[in-house]
């Protein structure tokens, strides 16, 4: 299994709201990729300018290959990361994941 953990900063407080559409819409196509177990996205309460992705996938070429599907390529490419700074983290769980 592959985990990754994304921090988005979006650049500016009026480009909130179209990075937070883009990746609503993003949501449900990750979700239905080869090899996506769960991909959540997180909007922080406390500064509205941080979106969190939580994904897991089957494994590390699952989450390569995703990078060249639709979703990447037309919403968060072009829509988010244009607007905002990414900050990834592969991990290991720890403990037991329900």
């Amino acid at each position: 299994m592959f985990y990754l953990n994304v921090r988005l900063t979006v650049h500016k407080d009026e480009d909130v709201p179209a990075v937070k559409a883009a990746l609503e819409r993003m949501v449900p196509m990750v979700r239905q990729e080869p090899g996506c177990l769960r991909f959540d996205v997180y909007h922080s309460q406390t500064n509205p300018r941080l979106f969190f992705l939580v994904e897991h996938w089957e494994s590390r070429d699952h989450w390569v290959a995703h990078r060249e599907m639709e979703a990447i390529q037309t919403i968060y490419l072009p829509e988010v990361l244009t607007r905002a700074e990414r900050e990834g983290h592969e991990c290991e769980a720890v403990g037991s994941i329900g």
